[in-house]
């Protein structure tokens, strides 16, 4: 009997002592949940100024940018040309993309050694129909890529992939890898084409001016 009671009295001792344990577990929670909560006030204001900043300064480079173009467009075009083909460049190193770093430097390479040819004065005659050449290559193989890739992503939206038991994953990040490629190369492609084209304008006009300025002397005399 006294063994009984010496056991429940032990029982109850112990339930009071996790209550308490219990409790102080309770109140230290809430005291540093009171503590981040005094931290972090007013972070929601401040985030809020954030976004408002953040769309403001969209806003005004938009408006900067349209404005830039519509009075400057050939500085603009070319700009915009520049960041689009050097950016990318620090991306694929920093991230070991070597496979669009070894498509990016041949494109480069080529793609340079036809601007320099498209810029030489005076302009050789097999020169445009170089440029034409590799530009519509560079179309075509653009445009073929991309509308793969478009395929490649429709038939995995639509589960084709499953057929053919390729993963979901591979086959749409094959999809999007191929009408990146398409898009980007098609861009800097008719980019570079217009700038090449407005070169050899500029030369062959300079050319018949020049040849029409001696056979008017020539006249003259």
């Amino acid at each position: 009997m006294g063994l009984a009671a010496a056991q429940l009295r032990g029982l109850h001792a112990r339930h009071q002592q996790g209550d308490a344990l219990r409790l102080s577990t309770e109140e230290q929670w809430k005291l540093q949940h009171q503590k981040m909560h005094t931290k972090h006030h007013g972070h929601e204001s401040m985030h809020m100024e954030m976004v408002l900043i953040l769309i403001a300064t969209l806003v005004v480079a938009q408006i900067v940018l349209v404005q830039w173009k519509q009075r400057h467009c050939r500085s603009y075009n070319l700009v915009t040309l520049l960041q689009m083909w050097v950016v990318p460049l620090y991306f694929t190193i920093k991230l070991y993309w070597w496979r669009f770093l070894s498509m990016w430097g041949m494109f480069s390479v080529i793609t340079s050694y036809i601007i320099f040819r498209a810029t030489r004065k005076p302009l050789s005659g097999r020169t445009p129909r170089l440029v034409y050449k590799w530009f519509l290559l560079i179309y075509k193989l653009s445009y073929a890529i991309g509308i793969v890739g478009y395929l490649a992503i429709m038939f995995t939206m639509f589960g084709f992939n499953l057929f053919f038991r390729i993963k979901t994953e591979d086959s749409m990040d094959l999809g999007v890898i191929l009408l990146f490629y398409g898009l980007y190369y098609g861009v800097m492609g008719r980019d570079f084409a217009e700038i090449c084209s407005d070169y050899m304008a500029s030369t062959i006009g300079v050319s018949a001016g020049f040849i029409m300025l001696n056979d008017s002397q020539m006249d003259w005399q």
